[in-house]
């Protein structure tokens, strides 16, 4: 070999003269490894995290899910009441009617029976009344 060659080793670097200028294979190796076991932390946190967060949405869900089961029934028993209060208000509206119509027909029977008769109007006798407590004829 002749003073001035050099031998490629690509554990001792560019050329072989061992100054150091690349590092050894195995130490790039180590170095990916940890690299690689900080990134995997990195990563099975998040995936505790997440599972974390998607538990708690299922509690928050399924809890929604009572609320809303909870809300249904009280609309159903809500509806029911408002049924049953409309029915009531129908009955009574008829009565109401039916109570109306009597006393209408009561009062026409009364004018007719007024205009029928041959004595004075029952307001004019009034009148006359009223004229003699009043003093003046």
């Amino acid at each position: 070999m002749a003073p001035g060659m050099a031998i490629t080793d690509p554990a001792l670097g560019k050329q072989g003269f061992g100054l150091g200028l690349r590092k050894p294979a195995v130490a790039v190796a180590v170095e990916e490894v940890e690299e690689l076991r900080r990134r995997n932390e990195v990563l099975e946190r998040e995936v505790r995290e997440r599972q974390t967060r998607e538990e708690e949405m299922r509690r928050e869900l399924e809890m929604t899910r009572a609320r809303l089961r909870a809300v249904e029934e009280a609309e159903e028993r809500l509806c029911v009441q408002l049924g049953e209060i409309e029915a009531e208000a129908v009955v009574e509206a008829r009565d109401y009617h039916r109570r109306i119509k009597v006393l209408s027909d009561e009062l026409e029977e009364a004018r007719r029976i007024l205009g029928s008769s041959s004595s004075p109007s029952p307001l004019a006798s009034h009148r006359r009344f009223l004229v003699r407590l009043d003093g003046s004829h």
